[in-house]
């Protein structure tokens, strides 16, 4: 018997040509699916892997740290680290400069958040730091340079502060005086937290933290808000900060922009809201 030539061609039946034909496309098609999968899965793997920012939250003046309560839990409900600082409403410098070294002692990336005259310290904090990714302004000034919270309250009609005001003097170490604003009990709902419960309101009036004349009156640095990225809530029905005045900074700034119907006293009132913004402002960091 001759051997077969190895010219010779050696036939496939149709059906073993059709199994060849299936093998060969699974392994095309589960090439193609590594080839899409993998890098899709590294890149979920690199954002899981970046911490979530700090979040630094800077109280205004009339206010402590316990505005913050409902803000605080939800942020921590979904997974963020806070920070809710004493502001000392002794100067806007000073308070400036105190929470400088607070954020020095942060390590990461942080979003700073401020209410009412708190914007204007975040705004003088921020500044040069490469830590501060966002910066959040709720029912809050947001300076120029040389611009004081004075000045934008009276910029708009629509603030009714200076006459729900009871201005008490005092001595500062160096013995010279000095005068400190407090809202009047009397007023204190009406003016500063309409749509807050008055069982609440009674305490937030007696508890409340007194801000210097001079405060209100120091002009700003350089702000922030001109090299970070700013979100700002308006709240619409502010007898502290005209809306208007607080839509005119927030447009000036180039700030993501939102609003809700709210007294000055947002953060007390719609935490959910505020607690919204703040995580937006977040999430762009990431």
């Amino acid at each position: 018997m001759n051997p077969p030539s190895p010219h010779r061609r050696v036939r496939v039946s149709h059906r073993s040509r059709r199994a060849l034909t299936a093998l060969a496309g699974v392994a095309v098609a589960g090439a193609a699916t590594a080839t899409a999968v993998a890098p899709a899965s590294g890149h979920q793997d690199d954002a899981a892997a970046r911490p979530k920012p700090t979040i630094v939250l800077v109280h205004g003046a009339f206010a402590d740290s316990t505005s913050w309560d409902g803000v605080i839990a939800g942020l921590r409900r979904d997974g963020y680290r806070v920070v809710a600082v004493a502001n000392p409403l002794r100067s806007l410098s000073g308070d400036s400069a105190y929470l400088k070294d607070v954020l020095a002692g942060i390590d990461g990336p942080v979003v700073l958040a401020g209410h009412s005259y708190g914007g204007s310290v975040i705004s003088n904090a921020a500044t040069g730091n490469k830590n501060v990714r966002a910066l959040v302004y709720l029912a809050a000034f947001l300076p120029e340079k040389g611009e004081s919270a004075v000045d934008l309250s009276g910029k708009f009609p629509g603030s009714t502060l200076g006459d729900a005001l009871r201005p008490v003097p005092f001595t500062h170490p160096d013995g010279s005086r000095g005068t400190d604003l407090y809202i009047r009990d009397d007023t204190f709902r009406h003016q500063f937290a309409a749509d807050v419960p008055r069982n609440r309101t009674d305490l937030m009036a007696v508890t409340q933290r007194p801000v210097t004349q001079a405060a209100l009156a120091e002009g700003a640095a350089e702000p922030a808000w001109k090299t970070i990225p700013s979100w700002v809530l308006v709240a619409t029905q502010d007898l502290n900060i005209p809306p208007k005045a607080q839509q005119f900074m927030a447009e000036r700034a180039g700030a993501h922009i939102s609003s809700v119907r709210a007294s000055h006293a947002v953060s007390v009132s719609q935490p959910g809201k505020v607690t919204d913004v703040i995580e937006d402002a977040a999430g762009s960091t990431r």
